[in-house]
């Protein structure tokens, strides 16, 4: 009996390692063939760009892909930013689809699908964030003979969280409601819908637009959208209702800003859609300048405001008895707010729950709603506020960047539901 073991055991170890050794040959095979195909494939394309950097890959890679096909070029693309899209050398577009997480091997099927659409040159976003990894998918999968390195450069964010953290504090003033914010009240989605307006109307028409213009045209859409708020205001004397209703005003201006997306030309519109869900990464030197000079002074005319403000926190009977004039008063609440939200949707979209959730973080910080030590305290607060967001949203499912938006709801809505539950209990 063990004679007979010995010898079925003898007959079936070989037959283990035979099996093992004829997978590997057929996997060594496979990947012998998959490189000499992508060899075939590269030679097939005069030219593969390969775009790398920390932040703007998507837009680069696309205004790359738009500049050489104007020229005459034969054109595929590839980006990997909120949604992998790869375009074909017609421009039109098509989502990749990935049944696993994204691996840098992806990119050797975008190189063959570009050869069978007899591409010319392939733009393609870089994919690893490992420096070994970007070499590998660079210098041994696409063979690209052009590098293009973008977007190196400090962060710009904590101007940007300050200025909405600052304009929800002074629109929860002005409404005597602990929730009123430039993303709730619809203020932010009417200015984004105006500079959609704006970008289709002169990027369709071959024209350049500057920082000041995107300013006023979403100033312009802060406006309307406050102007309808305060119209509501004076027919609805519950402050529950009145938010409900800035909520259906900023879904209104957010399915306009939809459809124009929808319908607008990729090929001049150039990453609208992410900017539509609220991104930082499409910002420029010239529009942090732009956006630093106007942001300034207008938190300077706030931080004057300070006593004002103070005193209408108390009431506005004892404004008024302390000589504040309430109607200019709230004049300027609604247009140093408006400013404020507008020079950040302008360049980044609308951003949620900065506005609602960072003023209420500052006042159980400080245990205190002194104007002058919430104005700075919500600015420095909303800076570090969106930086964090903003890190992870660029790291946590690096490479694809997630909506600066969807990680401010995330952290922000439950402050709001906390803020709102102690509130009803005290």
């Amino acid at each position: 009996m063990c004679y007979h073991k010995a010898m079925f055991s003898n007959k079936e170890v070989p037959a283990t390692e035979y099996c093992l050794i004829l997978l590997c040959a057929v996997w060594l095979a496979l990947l012998i063939a998959e490189r000499i195909r992508a060899r075939r494939d590269r030679a097939r394309l005069e030219h593969v760009i390969h775009v790398n950097g920390t932040r703007g890959k998507s837009t680069v890679t696309r205004l790359i892909a738009a500049g050489l096909r104007a020229g005459g070029w034969r054109t595929a693309c590839k980006t990997t930013g909120t949604d992998p899209i790869y375009s074909g050398v017609d421009g039109s577009e098509r989502l990749i689809r990935r049944i696993a997480p994204s691996n840098i091997r992806e990119q050797l099927r975008i190189l063959h699908r570009a050869a069978g659409e007899s591409a010319q040159i392939l733009v393609a976003e870089c994919m690893a964030v490992q420096p070994e990894l970007q070499r590998v998918a660079q210098q041994e999968m696409l063979l690209a003979d052009i590098g293009v390195i973008t977007n190196v450069r400090l962060d710009h964010t904590d101007v940007m969280g300050g200025t909405l953290s600052v304009s929800g504090f002074l629109l929860q003033t002005f409404f005597r409601n602990p929730i009123a914010g430039p993303y709730v009240l619809g203020v932010s989605s009417g200015a984004k819908f105006t500079v959609c307006i704006a970008m289709v109307l002169f990027f369709t028409g071959g024209r350049a637009t500057s920082s000041a213009t995107l300013i006023l045209a979403a100033f312009a859409g802060a406006m309307i959208s406050m102007g309808f708020v305060l119209v509501i205001s004076q027919k609805v004397h519950q402050m529950s209702m009145l938010v409900v209703c800035g909520v259906m005003i900023g879904y209104i201006c957010s399915a306009l800003t939809d459809f124009l997306v929808t319908f607008a030309d990729d090929s001049s519109i150039v990453n609208l859609h992410n900017w539509s869900l609220g991104s930082f990464s499409g910002m420029s030197w010239d529009n942090v300048k732009t956006m630093a000079v106007v942001c300034g002074i207008t938190l300077l005319l706030t931080f004057l405001l300070s006593k004002p403000i103070r005193a209408y926190q108390l009431g506005e009977v004892y404004a008024q008895n302390m000589g504040v004039p309430l109607r200019a008063f709230r004049t300027a609440l609604i247009l140093l707010s408006s400013v404020l939200s507008a020079c950040v949707t302008a360049f980044a979209g609308p951003i949620s729950f900065v506005g609602i959730a960072v003023p209420h973080l500052m006042k159980s910080l400080f245990k205190s709603a002194e104007p002058l030590c919430m104005i700075p305290a919500c600015f420095l607060g909303g800076g570090v506020f969106c930086l964090f967001c903003d890190l992870i949203a660029r790291t946590a499912f690096a490479p694809t960047e997630v909506s600066i938006s969807s990680v401010t709801a995330v952290f922000g809505a439950p402050i709001v539901i906390y803020m709102m539950i102690h509130r009803k209990a005290a």
